[in-house]
């Protein structure tokens, strides 16, 4: 598929999933996106889609899976995907978001999988992340993340891939 999403897709509120990976899609993410509150999957993975994450996606609360990795994405992570309180995976790696990751993330308690690896991220690893009780993949590798790895991901006890190489942390391990 090529050409842009449209926006009137926004309009199929009882669609639960939408999956539109591997394909040559561009534009922006439609910010009415976030008026499909009845989605659990939604994967745009492996186009090159440009643009912003759209805060109006921290609506669908119901939201399982969210992947739109390997795209062209700019701009910083909406700290309204805190409110993403189903949500399990999360796949934002391999584009170019730039920004800190939002303390907000600490309420997504459902999530396992959070991988936001080959961005531009900054800043520091916030101790909210240590709440993510179920976490069993944190990977925030090749990004621009700064000081010192948190004590609270010591209470990730079902944690089993940490992947924080090629940043600039410092510090010893906690």
């Amino acid at each position: 598929l090529t050409g842009s999403l449209p926006h009137e897709f926004g309009s199929m509120t009882a669609l639960r999933s939408l999956i539109l990976y591997n394909n040559q899609l561009t534009g922006s993410l439609p910010h009415e996106f976030g008026s499909m509150t009845a989605l659990t999957v939604l994967t745009f993975s492996n186009n090159q889609l440009t643009g912003s994450l759209p805060h109006e996606f921290g609506s669908l609360t119901q939201l399982i899976y969210l992947s739109i990795h390997s795209n062209q994405l700019t701009g910083s992570l909406p700290h309204e995907f805190g409110s993403m309180t189903a949500l399990r995976s999360l796949y934002l790696y391999s584009n170019s978001l730039t920004g800190s990751l939002p303390h907000e993330f600490g309420s997504m308690t459902a999530v396992s999988v959070l991988s936001l690896s080959n961005n531009q991220l900054t800043g520091s690893i916030p101790p909210e992340i240590g709440s993510l009780l179920l976490l069993t993949y944190l990977a925030v590798s090749t990004n621009s993340l700064s000081g010192s790895l948190p004590s609270s991901l010591g209470s990730l006890t079902a944690l089993a891939e940490l992947h924080v190489q090629s940043n600039e942390l410092d510090g010893s391990i906690p």
